[in-house]
């Protein structure tokens, strides 16, 4: 009898691709996950499907586009009969267990989660709104009898001991345990991304990448912070990755590293995330374990979308029909038939618009006359970007209405209306958008104050 291998999903909240070292950050930040990367599989085309919290949370625990999860904004919580990974893995006799932010309760609360509520993980330790809860050195969670508990040490470090206890428990059946971090998301209050002591001062005034060098935005004020939880949540990594080892778990344990959506600095809108563009798409991550070990790099465009059917495929599970991403384990393997050439991200927050990412074009439409927030989609798109990301990598010099790229724009334009109708959407229509030469969007005064 082959031995189930036990799962363990290290989450974290707003990190950038370009933090990692082998995205070519200079920085030193992330050395275990490019350890991770460089020793098992690394997808270094990832990106999230929906670049904000409570929606791409969705989509990771249901292998659901948010238009079929029906959370397509923060704020709507998951249906408690959602087939998602907890319920398949506890099926198949998995111990489950969720540590951390969770994001999508129903109930409007920052803290407890109703049992009925947390996606099927039978242990908790969790809070909905990590953010509401607790501050960077004062943990705060709600237990599976919704008691408080207050943990000690900074808050990365304080998540990543309760992992290791959990571990450390259980050694037995197999598990998938879920680490879900709030870092390097900023601390709401602070407006603020707060590393550990004496971090902040180790990265400030350092290297910036390139579409924050051209855009600024609140880039020169938060990178050295961000760029400290950085380096904090890696260490803690590296931590969970020596508590499998001595446990000798490390050979019998897939460990995902990934992240929700990215962080642009209030460059592209008037906050952090939910664009069309890399900085709030692309993401880190890497696989390690049975399955992955010293697989490389994956050549294909992969979504956050396809995770949860690439962890039951590993596990040797079913994938439920319901899911609608596919495993990336037939890409890793050559054997995969039609897999797909872009990726396709929907946005509902601050806008509702569209977006299709090939390896080398960006093409992404908005609904003008719909309110980001309060609408899931439209029937009538406007035009908004395109990028030449193999000349313009970080998306600085707008192509759209140029007629030199007319062809590229008809080609674009079908492959999102089939990746729409793919996804369970109506076919909208389509129109012609402004030129826009610049790599920014016009923000409105409204959704500058959101």
């Amino acid at each position: 009898m082959v031995e189930r291998p036990n799962v363990v999903v290290f989450f974290t909240d707003q990190q950038r691709w370009d933090t990692t070292g082998v995205h070519g950050n200079p920085c030193d930040l992330t050395p275990n996950f490019d350890r991770m990367a460089h020793e098992g599989t690394h997808l270094p085309h990832f990106f999230t499907c929906q670049p904000v919290c409570a929606p791409a949370r969705s989509c990771l625990q249901t292998g659901q586009y948010a238009t079929t999860t029906g959370v397509f904004r923060n704020g709507i919580g998951l249906r408690p009969d959602a087939v998602t990974l907890a319920t398949c893995f506890r099926q198949a006799g998995y111990a489950t267990a969720y540590i951390g932010k969770w994001h999508l309760a129903r109930t409007r609360t920052s803290g407890a989660v109703p049992a009925e509520e947390r996606g099927g993980y039978a242990e908790w330790l969790g809070a909905n709104a990590l953010e509401g809860v607790s501050e960077p050195y004062h943990t705060v969670l709600f237990d599976n009898e919704d008691k408080r508990v207050e943990l000690p040490g900074y808050r990365v470090d304080a998540l990543t001991d309760a992992a290791i206890r959990y571990v450390g428990r259980h050694r037995g059946d197999p598990f998938l345990l879920f680490l879900s971090f709030l870092e390097p998301h900023h601390q709401n209050h602070l407006d603020d991304y707060v590393p550990p002591d004496g971090y902040r001062e180790r990265y400030t005034g350092r290297w910036l990448p390139p579409d924050l060098a051209a855009l600024g935005g609140s880039a020169h004020q938060h990178l050295g912070g961000y760029c400290g939880v950085v380096r904090r949540l890696d260490e803690a990594l590296g931590r969970l990755l020596d508590a499998l080892k001595s446990l000798r778990l490390d050979g019998r344990t897939i460990v995902l590293f990934t992240s929700d959506h990215g962080c642009h600095f209030k460059t592209r809108n008037g906050e952090y995330k939910r664009s069309c563009h890399e900085s709030s798409i692309r993401v880190p991550a890497a696989l390690r374990g049975p399955g992955f070990d010293g697989r490389g790099q994956a050549r294909g465009l992969v979504s956050l979308v396809d995770i949860p059917a690439t962890l039951l495929d590993a596990a040797g599970l079913p994938v439920p029909e319901t899911m609608q991403g596919r495993s990336v384990l037939p890409l890793l393997q050559g054997t995969a038939e039609d897999w797909p050439e872009e990726v396709f991200v929907q946005i509902s927050e601050a806008q509702v618009g569209r977006a299709v990412r090939t390896r080398r074009w960006k093409y992404a439409v908005h609904a003008p006359d719909k309110h980001g927030g309060r609408d899931m989609g439209s029937d009538r798109y406007e035009e908004e970007c395109l990028y030449d990301l193999e000349c313009d990598p970080y998306e600085l010099t707008n192509l759209l209405g140029l007629e030199s790229h007319q062809q590229v724009l008809h080609t674009m334009r079908g492959r999102l209306l089939r990746r729409m109708v793919a996804a369970g959407e109506p076919a909208p229509e389509i129109v012609p958008g402004p030129s826009r030469p610049g790599g920014q969007r016009r923000v409105s005064a409204e959704e500058a104050a959101s």
